[in-house]
């Protein structure tokens, strides 16, 4: 993920992204190894998206909007109920009986979590910050995903200032782990371009 634009528009096209990866699991045959593939690719996606988001997004918001608190602390609660569940799906095969439960509730609360950013927040943030402020906060966003951690760590702190902290050794060690085990990597033949 890395698209370009302002921070609005960076995170929609993520979001875009993960209900296409949503799209290809439910595609996938019950409890295939691609169903399994696709769920760690969008564990990935979420988790890069989510620190990002918690580092730079949500501090904006607070400084920004007139219930910037509230609403900041309502999103990262959703990150936490998201992050939960990406966990229990890490350590799950997608035979595993509670496998598909556990999809399902997970794209449920990131739908939720997605359409409640879409209508409420990005508007308010869009009214509240001008273009260049928009367009730095894309940036940043842009480079907070490329060391953000690419599996759950629900233990973790959320405050923005530990995890500009945290976020980037925790990533290494991730994707060290990706690159030894190749998670998140497309099976030959499958590549992207």
């Amino acid at each position: 993920m890395g698209h370009g634009g302002d921070v609005i528009e960076e995170l929609t096209r993520d979001h875009r992204e993960v209900d296409r990866l949503f799209e290809q699991i439910g595609a996938a045959a019950a409890g295939s190894p691609e169903r399994k593939r696709l769920v760690d690719q969008v564990t990935i996606e979420l988790v890069r998206h989510s620190v990002a988001e918690e580092e730079y997004l949500y501090p904006a918001v607070r400084r920004h909007l007139p219930d910037g608190d509230a609403t900041a602390d309502k999103e990262i609660a959703d990150h936490g109920t998201v992050e939960r569940l990406l966990k229990d799906l890490e350590g799950r095969d997608a035979d595993a009986s509670d496998f598909d439960v556990l999809v399902r509730k997970l794209k449920t609360e990131v739908t939720s979590h997605v359409r409640d950013e879409e209508t409420n927040l990005f508007p308010q943030l869009r009214r509240a910050c001008d273009k260049e402020a928009l367009h730095e906060l894309g940036e940043k966003v842009r480079s907070a995903k490329k060391t953000a951690p690419t599996r759950p760590h629900p233990g973790a702190p959320d405050s923005a200032p530990a995890l500009k902290l945290l976020a980037p050794g925790a990533g290494l060690v991730d994707r060290a782990r990706d690159l030894v085990t190749g998670r998140g990597k497309q099976p030959k033949g499958r590549e992207e371009g």
